[in-house]
């Protein structure tokens, strides 16, 4: 029991330290990212922290995992290197011993990770969803950046040199209007604003003094110059960033937990199963019956040619009413499947923390090194290799390739299976992996330097 507790104490703080490093490191790259969509567009400090609260929740999800192989590969490292493992194994304690405080602690961690995944998780992302449609809703210049042309809306490219974000009002505006293939109109304005329409599906542009040039796209002539006092144009929104997320839409398969999840998976496969049995009828109907008729008709007549042309007919009249059919059997077994994606998913990525203990905590005692920088350096060439075959296999699931559960599960498996290996290797030999081959690399002042320091 003390061999225990000492055990998991030397997991706890590790946890914690690469947990927030980690955490830090995420968030700043969302800062870096959203920096110049956010800063100086009038949004309020209460309003930005919102943004990075809400957005903290698929930061946790993937820090978690990665947090408890560094942790293990430091625990394990440093009681390595002090010959602690060595001592260990010399009073008859194995390394399948010395693995259950990180196992059982990995186990309560991913039965925790669940629970977030299927209810903590969810809420933020719809949170986060309602708050950026809520501020494009206020703030539809957002997405612009003054001097620059957007093509955020289709067939206009929009170029505001002046752009108030409290306001949402423009100067010196220059619009080139592709919505008519056979004309280009180029309108100019001196002021202008922007806001949504009642029904949030067309984003109104108001513009001011200004003028509109027509020309046909083919000769360019005739030419047409048109001025103006006021001017309103009516663009489609439904490409405008962030425009789809306000309260009472349905939540997207992000924001819903698991059992939420399958009852949409249940539904839509009943819909999908009613299709196939459509189109079973359909051929049926128009084929099986068809093929008897025809032999009955080649029977009576002796001209083949009208029995075939007549099948033929009917050949081309059943494929156009079935082709409407496939296209939404086929829709349909794409959201089942992206259902399933989710829901294992949610499973998945906490059940690699108990994975990455088994590759953890061999590795440890192999390379017998428990500084962060080693531990984080092997953690972060497993983590590549676990979410390479996770977003690889998201997506062959998503096109029907492969199935969401070996989509999912792939890279726990694989990995699993290396864990294992390690870990028998490991406890019946000492086997140690040697890392000065680094210094090779480092050029010799470097090493001079951080050897004095």
């Amino acid at each position: 029991m003390i061999l225990f507790k000492y055990i998991s104490k030397n997991l706890l703080l590790p946890f914690i330290f690469s947990l927030f490093t980690l955490m830090s490191v995420f968030m700043l790259q969302f800062l870096m990212k959203i920096a110049d969509k956010l800063v100086g567009k009038g949004l309020s400090f209460v309003v930005i922290s919102k943004l990075i609260i809400y957005s903290l929740s698929w930061m946790f999800v993937l820090a978690v995992p990665m947090a408890v192989l560094v942790a293990t590969l430091m625990a394990f490292g440093s009681m390595a290197q002090n010959n602690e493992v060595a001592i260990m194994k010399a009073s008859g304690v194995s390394l399948y011993k010395m693995m259950i405080p990180p196992m059982l602690g990995a186990i309560l961690i991913a039965g925790l990770l669940v629970q977030f995944n299927n209810y903590v998780y969810p809420e933020a992302n719809h949170a986060l969803r309602v708050l950026t449609q809520d501020i494009s809703n206020q703030k539809p210049t957002l997405s612009l950046v003054p001097g620059v042309f957007s093509r955020e809306i289709p067939r206009y490219y929009l170029l505001a040199r002046e752009i108030d974000p409290h306001t949402n009002k423009m100067k010196n505006l220059t619009i080139y209007d592709h919505s008519d293939p056979k004309n280009l109109n180029v309108v100019t304005a001196k002021r202008g604003e922007i806001y949504f329409s009642s029904d949030r599906k067309k984003l109104i542009l108001n513009l001011f003094d200004g003028e509109i040039h027509t020309t046909n796209t083919y000769d360019f002539k005739p030419y047409r110059k048109l001025n103006f006092k006021n001017h309103r144009i009516a663009m489609d929104a439904d490409q405008f960033s962030l425009r789809e997320s306000a309260l009472g839409v349905r939540r997207g398969d992000r924001e819903l937990g698991a059992p939420a999840i399958l009852k949409l998976a249940d539904s839509v496969e009943v819909l999908y199963n009613l299709e196939i049995k459509r189109a079973t009828k359909r051929i049926e109907s128009d084929f099986i019956n068809d093929t008897t008729k025809t032999a009955r008709l080649e029977k009576r007549k002796r001209n083949l040619r009208v029995s075939y042309y007549r099948v033929e007919d009917k050949i081309r009249a059943s494929k156009n009413v079935l082709a409407p059919i496939l296209r939404r059997v086929e829709n349909y077994k794409k959201r089942i499947n992206s259902y399933w994606v989710e829901i294992h998913k949610k499973y998945s990525i906490p059940f690699a923390c108990i994975v990455f203990v088994l590759i953890g905590a061999p590795l440890g005692t192999m390379t017998r090194k428990g500084g962060f920088g080693v531990a984080a350096g092997i953690s972060l060439g497993f983590f590549l290799v676990y979410w390479a075959f996770l977003i690889g296999g998201e997506k062959l699931s998503d096109r029907g390739l492969l199935s969401p559960f070996w989509g999912t599960w792939s890279a726990n498996v694989v990995l699993g299976i290396l864990g294992i290996i390690l870990v028998r290797k490991s406890a019946r030999e000492r086997v140690e992996l040697n890392l000065d081959f680094v210094k090779k690399i480092i050029p010799k002042r470097w090493r001079s330097y951080s050897e004095e320091n």
